[in-house]
């Protein structure tokens, strides 16, 4: 008998997604994951929950609508991590009319069964907050509606509940070699450790990786042409006190984003460029950061602040032939290769961390006919810290405020708004500041030991860039002490026996 039910070969928003499902159905479910849970693209996206109003001109009617679809069923599962986003869309002769732009909204307010975020308002911009920070040429636009996400932890919080019902999630654990007969027998290199596992099916959901885990790890070849795309994003000093975030069209056809950001900053994103390079560190280029500083700065009355902080992300995009990077569909696209007396392999490409969820489920339909599952229910639970309604953050923040009065209104803010209802678990009877223990700037011992013990952190990276962003105020003494104490938690793993030790060189994501 197989070890596992199904084997995930990926730690990002897919493969945590499908591990989520897959254990709510009651399959035995391992997920391998060779770094830490959402290092590559799941971690650098726009974080964003939408419908993509640019894809309407794609024709791309059934990405949208799913993805508007989903948008509120994200915002009801996780309200925590998902809020509500107000979007200013400056209209002006260019690219593309006032009145296009209005068809296209209104197609976007009504594809997708809109029930809680408010439809669309014109906006006269000379007499608005949100027209205020933008050149006085721009006289009218239109506001609409999405949601913004915490993308690193709507992967965590994935893994949690996978965990929770039952999955084991190993992250640092490499799979080296992967073998097939009427099961799969995977060979991990979980640092320094070479086990063995088996399993009844296997998902090759390992983005960016997809590829190089075909050919090195399974030995075969990939089954769909892919478009590696990255995508670059700058974060600046705060231009504009509101709490809209901005949509701008640019005279090459192209979007870009100008969003509110973890208060004092204000993020603008993103590029798509076809990608050749080190997947393990992708950057943003020059050019691109002179991209997008010349792309805002074309709207906004004030001079682009320093770049305090730039990141890319690389996208596996199923390739439909497309010649610009911009107009590949994002739909994603899922490949089961079946074989009499060979045990299933499903291979994920593309998809939108907004349509995360139906992937996992469309995931598990593929391979329905090799197990008994249970019906579709991810839905319907909340993750991790997300039971309670879709608007009670404030409510939250006030209430955590009353039972740890010691807390300031940013910190109950921010502790919430990453916990949710979990925040009990992460400040416990703490009873004053120093019940927390030692701090690393923003960041206190007990939250840190909690992230260790429960969310799979490893180092001072995994807390301050990807479980939150604390990075962009956190000095390099703060973070060097953050780093020795998380030393000090984490037990080191049992060194690989040198007999024992494997040649085979291979990679998840």
């Amino acid at each position: 008998m197989a070890d596992y039910d199904l084997a995930i070969i990926g730690g990002g928003i897919n493969g945590a997604g499908i591990a989520r499902d897959a254990a709510g159905r009651g399959l035995r479910v391992i997920l391998l994951e060779q770094s830490d849970l959402a290092s590559g693209t799941s971690s650098a996206s726009t974080k964003l929950i939408h419908g993509g109003l640019r894809y309407l001109e794609h024709g791309a009617i059934r990405l949208v609508r799913e993805a508007l679809r989903e948008r509120e069923v994200l915002l009801q599962l996780a309200p925590h991590i998902v809020r509500p986003l107000r979007f200013v869309l400056p209209a002006y002769p260019g690219p593309r009319s006032a009145v296009l732009l209005r068809i296209g909204l209104f197609l976007y307010d009504h594809l997708g069964g809109r029930k809680i975020l408010p439809g669309t308002r014109t906006v006269d911009l000379t007499h608005s907050e949100v027209g205020a920070p933008l050149k006085r040429r721009y006289l009218s636009g239109f506001e609409y509606s999405d949601c913004w996400v915490d993308d690193a932890r709507l992967v965590v919080l994935n893994a949690m509940d996978a965990h929770e019902r039952g999955a084991s999630i190993r992250t640092r654990t490499r799979v080296t070699r992967a073998e097939r007969g009427e099961e799969w027998k995977l060979i991990l290199n979980a640092e320094g450790r070479r086990e063995v596992v088996t399993a009844r099916a296997l998902v090759n959901a390992a983005g960016p990786w997809a590829g190089i885990v075909a050919d090195s790890v399974l030995r075969m070849p990939g089954p769909a042409p892919v478009r590696l795309i990255k995508g670059s994003h700058i974060v600046v000093p705060k231009l504009f006190r509101h709490d809209r975030g901005y949509i701008f069209q640019n005279d090459d056809q192209r979007i870009v984003f100008a969003l509110p950001f973890h208060d004092d900053f204000t993020m603008i994103g993103t590029t798509d460029l076809n990608f050749s390079g080190d997947l393990a560190a992708p950057a943003p280029s020059a050019e691109e950061i002179d991209y997008l500083r010349r792309a805002a700065g074309a709207y906004f009355r004030e001079e682009i602040g320093e770049t305090v902080w730039a990141f890319a992300g690389v996208r596996a995009l199923y390739d439909d032939g497309e010649g610009k990077p911009e107009d590949i569909t994002r739909e994603y696209h899922l490949d089961l290769d079946q074989r009499f007396r060979e045990a299933p392999l499903l291979t994920v490409y593309g998809g939108k961390i907004t349509t995360y969820r139906k992937l996992a489920e469309a995931a598990l339909a593929k391979l329905a006919p090799f197990f008994r599952l249970h019906g579709p229910w991810t839905a319907r639970a909340p993750l991790p810290g997300g039971d309670f309604l879709w608007d009670g953050v404030e409510a939250r923040v006030t209430q955590a405020l009353h039972t740890w009065p010691f807390l300031t209104q940013r910190e109950a803010h921010r502790l919430v708004s990453a916990y949710g209802t979990r925040i009990e678990r992460v400040l416990g009877a703490a009873e004053s500041a120093e019940d927390l223990g030692p701090r690393f700037g923003p960041i206190s011992a007990v939250e840190v030991l909690y992230l260790v013990k429960n969310e799979w952190v490893r180092t001072a990276d995994d807390v301050i860039w990807r479980r939150s962003k604390l990075g962009l105020r956190m000095s390099k003494d703060e973070t060097a002490s953050l780093e020795r104490f998380i030393a000090g938690a984490v037990l080191p793993p049992p060194a690989m026996a040198e007999d024992e030790s494997d040649e085979e060189t291979g990679v998840t994501t």
